[in-house]
């Protein structure tokens, strides 16, 4: 009876036998290595590949976590104060209108150009009103503003205490806006009968027209030009 052949595997000639490929190499001419070590090569690089695209990639997506994480309290922020908006929004709408309509009050009370004459006429008879003996009143240079212009009007009057005090009250009722300022008040003088002299600046306002506004966004215009080129 024949006998069955057997297979004769031992482990430390293959190793030896791998071990040997990988002696002498030239790594000038890879193609002529042997199979393994031209297998581990590819392996190896494959691996290099896999590991420097992986940290590249998630070094990536780390700076986009960081710039999301940096942006996510402005944007909580941002949300709060949207969404207070939102739940307050018919409140907000209630206060613009109620602002609005009280800008739309103050400019009623600016005259125009062509009603500041009266206006003057206006302060000219509350103190004669008064009993007020004027001795002086003089406006002054119009300063134009951005959006109005201011007329100064130096005054000086004569007259009892109470008469003055009832012209300064009969200016702040006026329809039209008028201040007082710079008010000094001293005894009229010797003859006065115990009169007393008060000055002040009365300054009034009135809105500008059309050719005023263009002729300040020109002005605005031109500084900011000149401005820019320094």
């Amino acid at each position: 009876m024949a006998k069955a052949p057997t297979l004769n595997f031992e482990p430390s000639r293959l190793l030896e036998s791998a071990a040997g490929q990988f002696r002498n190499l030239n790594p000038n001419e890879p193609g002529q290595w042997p199979l393994l070590p031209r297998i581990a090569a590819w392996l190896g690089a494959a691996v290099a590949a896999v590991v420097v695209g992986w940290f590249l990639v998630n070094r990536a997506a780390m700076v986009e976590l960081e710039e999301a994480r940096a942006a996510e309290p402005r944007l909580q922020a941002d949300y709060v104060s949207r969404l207070r908006q939102a739940v307050n929004l018919n409140e907000l709408r209630t206060q613009k209108l109620q602002v609005q309509e009280y800008v739309t009050q103050l400019e009623k009370q600016l005259p125009g150009k062509a009603e500041m004459d009266a206006l003057l006429s206006d302060i000219n008879q509350a103190g004669l009103g008064r009993g007020l003996q004027f001795e002086l009143f003089r406006p002054g240079q119009v300063q134009v503003k951005e959006y109005y212009a201011e007329l100064p009007i130096s005054i000086r009057v004569n007259g009892r205490y109470h008469e003055l005090g009832s012209f300064a009250a009969d200016i702040a009722n006026l329809s039209r806006i008028v201040t007082l300022h710079n008010l000094v008040i001293a005894p009229a003088g010797r003859d006065a009968a115990g009169n007393l002299s008060m000055e002040a600046t009365a300054r009034t306002y009135r809105y500008l027209d059309g050719a005023e506004i263009n002729e300040q966004r020109a002005a605005a215009a031109a500084r900011n030009k000149g401005g820019g080129r320094k």
